[in-house]
C-alpha cells in the first residue's frame, strides 16, 4: 500500500470515527421520514417484514440501553461495515491483472 494509500484509509477511518457525535445529531425526522409522516404511510413501513429484520433500527443497538451509547455504537458499526465492504472490493478489484499493450487479460 502507497503512502497515499495508507493517510487515505486512516483519514477515512478517523472521519468514520466521527459517528460518535450521531446522538447529537437532530431529533427531527429526515425527508424521507418527514414525507412518509406527511402522506400517512410512514406506519406501514415500520409494520414490513423489513420492518422486522432490520439490523440496526432506528440506529439503535438492541440490549444496550444507553440511547447516547446505542446509537454511537450502531455508527461505528454501520461505518465499519461500509469499511469492511469497500475495502474488500477495492482489494478484489486491485488482484485483477490489467490490460497491457492493448491486449485482453
Amino acid at each position: 500500500m502507497t503512502r497515499a494509500s495508507k493517510f487515505f484509509v486512516i483519514a477515512g477511518m478517523a472521519i468514520a470515527v466521527l459517528a460518535l457525535l450521531a446522538p447529537f445529531a437532530s431529533k427531527t425526522p429526515d425527508g424521507l421520514e418527514k414525507v412518509a409522516q406527511d402522506a400517512g404511510f410512514a406506519e406501514r413501513g415500520e409494520a414490513g417484514p423489513a420492518g422486522r429484520f432490520t439490523l440496526l433500527r432506528d440506529y439503535a443497538i438492541p440490549g444496550v440501553h444507553n440511547k447516547f451509547a446505542s446509537t454511537a455504537l450502531a455508527g461505528l458499526i454501520g461505518a465499519a461495515l461500509v469499511f469492511g465492504v469497500t475495502f474488500g472490493v477495492g482489494r478484489m478489484l486491485a488482484r485483477r491483472p490489467s490490460p497491457q499493450n492493448g491486449k485482453k487479460p
